[in-house]
């Protein structure tokens, strides 16, 4: 049996499968996660580091698509659903078998636990939509990359689910050449800060760099 809240999203994702809208309308990319309790590393917060949201939103400009038929602004948009593989197994079928034609051309999933069955069952429904596994916790790794042959997943290694975000970026970037400038630009501002900090070490010495950077600590 399917409680009622979990049903109705099900609906609603056959139903925006079969609305054929324009891409530039539908999210780019899906975020799944197995529990809520998920999201400080999927989103970041609570002392995590940055999660997927913040690479997508912050760094890269993306927008979140909170309602399928009304888009934000951005051209470049991703959604976020909870998902558990074991305790709502429809849903997570619904939602990878209809990601495609909802336009969603990537889908980052992230789980923890031993089970962590969502990121490896996502990628085996939503095939050949490319999905990245996201382990919440170091025992997650090996049920998330625990892929037979024949049966893909691209993964990231535990919490790191900003990185995830940037690999969805590249593989969005083969066709939009936007999001590969927003890529150079973001990396290129990393690679500006390891110079700055490098010379500033260098010029200060330790101990002024010390000062300087770390406020005394």
């Amino acid at each position: 049996m399917t409680a009622d809240s979990v049903q109705s999203i099900i609906d609603q994702l056959h139903e925006q499968a079969g609305m054929d809208l324009p891409d530039e309308a539908t999210p780019d990319v899906g975020i799944v996660m197995g529990s809520d309790s998920d999201l400080p590393t999927m989103a970041g917060g609570k002392g995590k580091r940055p999660g997927a949201t913040a690479a997508l939103a912050d760094e890269l400009g993306f927008a979140e698509q909170t309602d399928y038929e009304d888009p934000p602004e951005s051209r470049f948009t991703f959604e976020t659903f909870v998902v558990s593989a074991h305790r709502t197994p429809d849903l997570m079928y619904a939602y990878a078998e209809t990601a495609e034609e909802r336009g969603i051309d990537v889908i980052i999933a992230g789980a923890g636990g031993k089970s962590a069955d969502l990121p490896n069952m996502t990628a085996s429904i939503a095939y050949p939509l490319p999905v990245i596994g996201v382990p919440v916790q170091e025992k997650s790794v090996d049920s998330v990359i625990g892929m037979p042959q024949g049966a893909p997943i691209t993964a990231v290694d535990a919490g790191k689910s900003f990185n995830a975000a940037l690999t969805a970026a590249q593989i969005l970037s083969r066709q939009h050449p936007e999001i590969r400038e927003r890529l150079v630009e973001y990396h290129e501002g990393l690679q500006e800060g390891v110079g700055e900090a490098s010379r500033d070490l260098h010029e200060l010495g330790t101990p002024g760099f010390k000062d300087a950077y770390w406020d005394g600590e």
